[in-house]
């Protein structure tokens, strides 16, 4: 029963976007659609409930394509993630979706992406992961472009990008490493690369790295994340930021607790793109004024905190008990947070149409409900007291402490206070969305703000994040802890006091910061007198337009000489074999028509006759032309090639 379960969770989805495509088209396909999905949804999250009670982390395989499956701790933890997630999306998706078109395929491919995104987290080898990882990023393609503007498609095109050449490295890299240790299993990668030569080694890991850090938003492959989200519809953009970028984080941590577990300069490398990673994001959302591409930003900076986390689990060995269980409770609270956060900006964005925080200003004054439901996401997500986000917060931080202290690296050190300058930035940003929407004068609006089902969304995302912040020993740490065989962490030597006042100060500090980043450069600097948001971050810092765009121009002109003087030298070298193997003879070539009948067709009154006679005249020269073209060699070539394939494959059957 259980393998049923297990399968179910993976095939479940996949089943019910095809009974989606099936259906007919009505009128009233939004609500309908909608229904379905919330539906299969929810039969999915009970499906990954019983497996999470009853899996005893055994493998199951299926014979089609040698698929692999289990539910390890770490599995079933992400696995009830992800279905959470996506069913709490369904219910905000009716309301949202009101009156759009193309639904049908929207939620096609909203159902088929959950059951390839669980495919990625309970894989039991690399292969199946990479098969379901490709699948997951071509299908939420579909996602970015779904409103069809000029700048969905633009993000489109930019996501697909990073996808596919992420992709492409990352199996580059698989090769890699199956040439070296004859398995991709992922229990049996800690053992057969312990006597893998160290260069191949980082070679295979290096490239599988670069798609799953595409995949995460990593600094400098980040490029995709801050485009996509904003102009993704918000359901879609919550499980982007939530759910897909922690399957970039999944291969992240893979690569680190089984591939080069304590290896030094791993750990040094994740920690540099961590550190540039989450004050980038901060910076970025500090200079915004729009919601979605704000949350979009602080989804950057927050992976930049994880993947130091991340460092820390490799870089403290068998004293990786705070970094293990702050990783995993990090990249936990983000999910959640971003869940609410960016359901948050749906219901903003279907009252209003509007996402500038200048045109959404005063939307959630006298609306107390979703003031506290904000209130949730944003402590967390700023790491206060009392909400999960404090808890992840803390650990990762003492878990910096402690590296700087057995260290005495200054590097350790520096990145800390980027920590906690960091942590700051991002209690400036959310200030100014809080005070912008809920204490701002602005447009007068009802205080009617949701559907039943868009509230009760609301409520799941944002409830789970206090209750589990209240628990940190009863709850947070058990969910953690399960985790630990697949993190490669240590269990707690002692309790942990989160609360004790060597824990707050970082707190403290991060907050101070981030109240005079609000008041002494937000106030000051990108808002005027009369409460207006500027933008004022400048567009020659943008990575892709000004690094990227002109690198690639560059090097597609490059290549394009490049290949021109190569197509003429290949046409030189077909020009000398011809002359010197169809050297002409000094005879008189004969016919191949007789000239009687050449002229006799001429001398007719029939045109058909005299057209023909025309084109064998000119069949001699056609040849030369073709004998002396491109195509002509590269026809050739290809001929060439499959004589030659044609006889290896005789040799080998």
């Amino acid at each position: 029963m259980t393998t049923f379960a297990l399968l179910a969770v993976v095939l479940l989805p996949v089943l019910s976007a095809l009974v989606i495509a099936l259906l007919p088209d009505r009128h009233d396909d939004g609500k309908r659609l909608g229904s379905l999905s919330i539906v299969f949804t929810l039969l999915t999250l009970l499906a990954m409930v019983y497996v999470a009670a009853t899996a005893d982390g055994s493998t199951v395989t299926v014979p089609v394509m040698r698929l692999s499956f289990w539910a390890g701790g770490f599995q079933k933890l992400y696995g009830l993630v992800v279905c959470f997630m996506w069913f709490v999306s369904a219910l905000l998706s009716p309301q949202y979706f009101h009156g759009h078109h193309h639904l049908k395929r929207y939620y096609f491919f909203f159902l088929i992406c959950l059951g390839f995104t669980a495919g990625v987290f309970l894989s039991a080898d690399l292969y199946t992961t990479f098969l379901f990882f490709e699948l997951m990023s071509l299908s939420s393609y579909v996602w970015v472009v779904q409103e069809e503007t000029p700048d969905a498609m633009d993000a489109g095109k930019t996501y697909l990008t990073i996808a596919v050449l992420g992709g492409l490295v990352t199996l580059m890299g698989l090769f890699l490493l199956y040439t070296a240790t004859g398995t991709l299993v992922i229990a049996e990668l800690h053992e057969a690369v312990a006597t893998m030569e160290r260069g191949r080694l980082w070679a295979a890991a290096l490239c599988i790295l670069f798609g799953f850090a595409a995949k995460a938003g990593l600094f400098s492959v980040h490029i995709w994340l801050p485009k996509a989200h904003p102009v993704a519809p918000a359901p879609a953009s919550a499980l982007l930021s939530g759910v897909l970028t922690k399957a970039g984080i999944f291969g992240v941590l893979l690569l680190t607790a089984q591939v080069l577990t304590g290896d030094h300069d791993w750990g040094m490398l994740l920690l540099v793109l961590g550190a540039i990673t989450m004050v980038l994001g901060a910076v970025l959302a500090v200079f915004s004024t729009n919601l979605k591409y704000i949350l979009a930003c602080s989804s950057l900076s927050q992976i930049g905190f994880i993947t130091v986390g991340a460092s820390m689990i490799c870089l403290l060995g068998e004293h990786n008990a705070l970094a293990a269980n702050g990783t995993v409770l990090y990249m936990m609270n983000h999910s959640l947070v971003k869940l609410a956060l960016f359901l948050f900006a749906g219901v903003v964005y279907y009252n209003t149409h509007a996402l500038d925080l200048n045109d959404i200003k005063g939307f959630g004054r006298g609306k107390p409900l979703l003031h506290v439901l904000f209130l949730c996401g944003a402590c967390s997500l700023a790491g206060i007291p009392g909400f999960l986000g404090y808890l992840s917060k803390t650990l990762v931080h003492e878990a910096l402490v402690e590296y700087a202290h057995m260290s005495g690296m200054t590097i350790i050190t520096v990145v800390e206070w980027l920590f906690l300058f960091s942590g700051g930035l991002t209690a400036a940003y959310l200030t100014k969305i809080y005070v912008a929407i809920f204490w701002q004068k602005g447009k007068e609006t009802g205080k009617q703000w949701g559907k039943p089902l868009s509230v009760i969304a609301l409520c799941l995302a944002a409830v789970a994040l206090p209750v589990l912040g209240l628990t940190p020993h009863a709850i947070a740490e058990r969910i953690s802890g399960a985790t630990l065989d697949f993190t490669g962490g240590h269990a707690f030597d002692h309790a942990i006091h989160y609360f004790a006042w060597t824990n707050l100060k970082g707190v403290v500090i991060s907050l101070a910061i981030g109240m005079v980043v609000y008041f002494l450069f937000i106030r000051t600097v990108l808002m005027r007198k009369d409460g207006f948001y500027l933008s004022r971050w400048p567009k020659w810092l943008s990575l892709e337009d000004s690094v990227y765009k002109p690198f690639f121009r560059a090097l597609f002109a490059v290549v394009g000489v490049v290949c021109r003087v190569a197509c003429d030298a290949f046409d030189v070298v077909v020009l000398a074999v011809q002359r010197v193997l169809l050297r002409p003879s000094k005879e008189k070539e004969p016919q191949s028509y007789s000239p009687l009948v050449q002229a006799i067709a001429r001398q007719s009154g029939d045109k058909a006759a005299r057209e023909a006679a025309d084109r064998l005249d000119t069949r001699r020269d056609v040849r030369d032309r073709m004998a002396h073209s491109l195509s002509f060699g590269l026809l050739m070539t290809c001929l060439g090639l499959c004589v030659i394939l044609t006889v290896v494959i005789c040799h080998v059957f």
